[in-house]
């Protein structure tokens, strides 16, 4: 493609995961620092390529997709955003059928050599180095400045007479690295009613998708009493709300793109432990914590200015540099600050 006919578009988008939340979210969080919109793509592997590391299986890749998932159709994109293992055969496939025509960024160590793509975005705790590697502290998300201050616009009559200081608490679950129990959350709903009693201040408390029905029903039952909310999933996510509106955020050690989006709000930012752990989630939470970004909770609010980071922008700078480089015009504006 030419210089001239590049510019005479933006260029085609496409996110490409195994549909996990958490992967999508850091694609989607990219692209739209890049002020572009892209195709979603969902896709599901065959057997034998499900079930190996992409390292063990780098051939066949158009083959490796399953029918029960979508399909990599005309159109094909000139940008390529994908993340997971399960994405790798899927970009590599575009990578053929473009002729290398697509830049294809990777979010997170795809498992094969960083050479198989245009740009490796990978978290410094998976010891990923490269000249086509850009190192971010966490993960790439959608939380920015921008994006808070429409957020405080938007829930300003449900939450700014809330008592201060405001705590938000966003809760995890169980996953494959950590276990949320039942014990481990009645010590942490007790600890927090009497820190929001002590302080005078007001709960605004989260689950996610993970956190079980009984382990949230521990915290509705304990807070029931303590001035705030607990949102029951019901109407309007107060999600950005509460990270807006907050003065303190605890946050569970579970979720590494629920500390990065935590840490975006410019507040003090505290890590709950729970039984578990990994060495990648262990050099996170520690380099983090070095930084000066976020503390481990121990049972009392702490008090300190900590520095922002911003993944997301950092890795759009990095590819919008590629795609000027091969002609394409982004929207007006560049790159939105975080």
């Amino acid at each position: 493609m030419g210089i001239i006919e590049a510019e005479e578009r933006l260029p085609l988008t496409w996110v490409i995961t195994d549909g996990k939340a958490g992967m999508e979210s850091q694609c989607l969080a990219v692209a739209c620092r890049l002020g572009l919109t892209p195709l979603i793509k969902r896709v599901k592997l065959r057997a034998p390529w499900r079930l190996f590391s992409p390292w063990a299986l780098r051939l066949g890749n158009r083959w490796a997709l399953s029918p029960d998932g979508d399909q990599l159709r005309e159109p094909l994109p000139d940008l390529l955003i994908a993340s997971g293992r399960h994405s790798v055969a899927a970009s590599r496939a575009v990578a053929a059928l473009t002729g290398q025509r697509c830049l294809r960024l990777q979010i997170q160590n795809p498992g094969i050599s960083a050479r198989y793509f245009d740009l490796v975005a990978a978290p410094r705790h998976d010891r990923l180095i490269g000249a086509n590697v850009v190192v971010t502290r966490g993960a790439p998300h959608a939380i920015s400045t921008a994006a808070l201050a429409a957020a405080r616009e938007r829930f300003a009559s449900r939450l700014a007479a809330l008592p201060r200081p405001r705590i938000a608490v966003l809760l995890g679950g169980d996953n494959g690295a950590y276990r949320f129990g039942e014990d481990t959350a009645q010590a942490l709903a007790i600890c927090l009613s009497t820190l929001v009693r002590g302080s005078g201040g007001s709960l605004l408390l989260t689950p996610s998708r993970r956190t079980g029905a009984s382990t949230l029903a521990i915290f509705r039952h304990s807070l029931a009493d303590v001035a705030g909310e607990i949102w029951d999933g019901v109407g309007d996510n107060p999600y950005l709300g509460y990270l807006a509106f907050a003065d303190h955020i605890l946050v569970t050690a579970d979720s590494i793109n629920m500390v990065c989006e935590a840490a975006a709000a410019g507040v003090p930012v505290q890590v709950v432990p729970l039984e578990g752990g990994s060495a990648k989630f262990r050099r996170f939470h520690a380099d983090l914590q070095c930084d000066g970004i976020t503390r481990p909770f121990g049972g009392r609010l702490e008090h300190w200015q900590a520095p922002r980071f911003d993944d997301s922008g950092l890795v759009a700078e990095r590819v919008a540099a590629l795609l000027r480089r091969r002609g394409w015009v982004l929207p007006a504006g560049g790159i939105s600050t975080g």
